[in-house]
């Protein structure tokens, strides 16, 4: 990214190597971070949220110290860096979370002399300019989505940039070629990204379809009460799990008039029904019809798919719950098979008594696993990341072709 805008900009480029300084039972969430120069930013709130000691910041940073002094060896190659001093620096970074490592990025800038700094991000969230009062002179975010949970939302494809090819692209822009990569790796286009209607029954609802190539198999997503296949929480785990080559649709359970009846939300087996029936549709779409199923339950849709789990209509691969009420499955629970992870936000007390209940009664291989410090919708910083990678190792773990020949039926 900052290789095109410094490109953009005829601009010189450089790297200011930051690392991030991860709580330790969540290494995704930010205490802090560092950078060159002995910079050190800490995110006091986080630290005392995760009841984090002297001690265990020390061994984080000691260990994140000696990976930046490799990585600035290894990105600048005995190349000085750009002198920034009476200069305007424009620090461009794939957006802003807890903002620690911008932070940070920003120090290092003032440190160097750069006389203006200007932070430039794709997505953040709406604190973002007040966030950086005082850090940076400008800052340039281009979306302040209202519900922003995690930067991963903002990208169709989140993959990490290598650092062969961070070298490669410093390497060319010192070098003054501008022009793109020749070999550069490109993510495959999805083979389907489309909203389609999906045929449930008795009636049609609207939903939205991706298809990677070479899709391992397909999930379907099925949301909690309130919420529809616009749902953003949803969606970004949807892109995670499409980047990992799996299939999705997401749809509405309902149709609009539907909604309006309350009861109708609440009706954890009419919602059974509707996965099932939209199982069935995936099954008669060429694309489709041979992929191993998974679903994706969140809040009362967790209830939904553990029922429609057992449905012999369908043969389910595997079950994640994210937030999930598994106790409206009532006893249906006691004829889940298919390997269930329940993933349960550490703060949400009385939910995660329930998935400890549902975990006792459910007699296949089920997981319950608590992402530490969220509450109920993951809204806190890297929380819902932390259920998108927990939630894609476990269909792709469980929907390879060699895990479903060994399920039971």
């Amino acid at each position: 990214m900052a290789f095109e805008v410094a490109k953009a900009l005829q601009a010189p480029l450089d790297v200011l190597v930051v690392r991030k300084l991860g709580v330790p039972f969540q290494s995704e969430l930010a205490f802090g971070a560092i950078g060159e120069g002995g910079v050190r930013v800490l995110n006091d709130a986080i630290v005392r949220e995760a009841h984090l000691s002297g001690a265990e910041m020390a061994a984080v940073e000691a260990k994140q110290r000696a990976e930046l002094a490799r990585r600035s060896e290894r990105f600048r190659g005995g190349h000085d860096p750009i002198p920034l001093a009476g200069r305007t620096a424009v620090i461009v970074d794939d957006g802003v979370a807890t903002g620690a490592t911008a932070k940070a990025s920003c120090q290092v800038a003032r440190a160097q002399g750069a006389s203006r700094v200007v932070l430039a991000v794709p997505i953040g969230g709406r604190d973002v300019f007040a966030k950086f009062s005082g850090y940076a002179d400008e800052v340039v975010c281009l979306h302040t989505p209202e519900y922003f949970f995690a930067v991963g939302q903002g990208y169709r494809n989140f993959t990490q940039t290598s650092d062969d090819e961070v070298v490669t692209l410093l390497d060319r822009a010192r070098n003054g070629s501008r022009g793109p990569l020749a070999d550069a790796d490109s993510a495959d286009p999805p083979l389907r990204d489309e909203e389609v209607r999906v045929s449930a029954g008795s009636v049609s609802v609207a939903g939205h379809l991706t298809i990677p190539e070479n899709p391992l198999g397909v999930v379907l997503f099925a949301h909690g009460s309130g919420s529809s296949r616009h749902s953003p929480r949803n969606r970004y785990v949807a892109d995670v799990l499409n980047g990992a080559g799996l299939a999705t649709l997401l749809f509405d359970l309902l149709t609009p008039e539907e909604e309006r009846n309350r009861a109708n939300v609440f009706d954890i087996e009419l919602l059974a029904r509707r996965l099932v029936a939209a199982t069935g549709w995936l099954a008669r779409q060429p694309d489709t019809a041979a992929l191993p199923v998974g679903y994706f339950g969140a809040s009362t849709g967790a209830g939904a798919a553990l029922v429609a789990a057992t449905d012999p209509r369908v043969n389910v691969a595997a079950v994640v719950s994210r937030g999930g009420r598994p106790d409206l499955a009532g006893p249906f629970l006691a004829r889940v098979y298919a390997p269930t992870l329940l993933i349960v936000g550490g703060n949400d007390d009385v939910v995660l008594e329930l998935n400890r209940q549902a975990r006792a009664a459910i007699p296949g291989t089920c997981k319950l696993t608590v992402v530490p410090g969220a509450t109920h919708l993951f809204e806190e910083p890297g929380t819902l990341e932390k259920v998108a990678m927990l939630a894609r190792d476990w269909f792709v773990d469980h929907l390879s072709p060699a895990a479903v020949t060994t399920n039971p039926v």
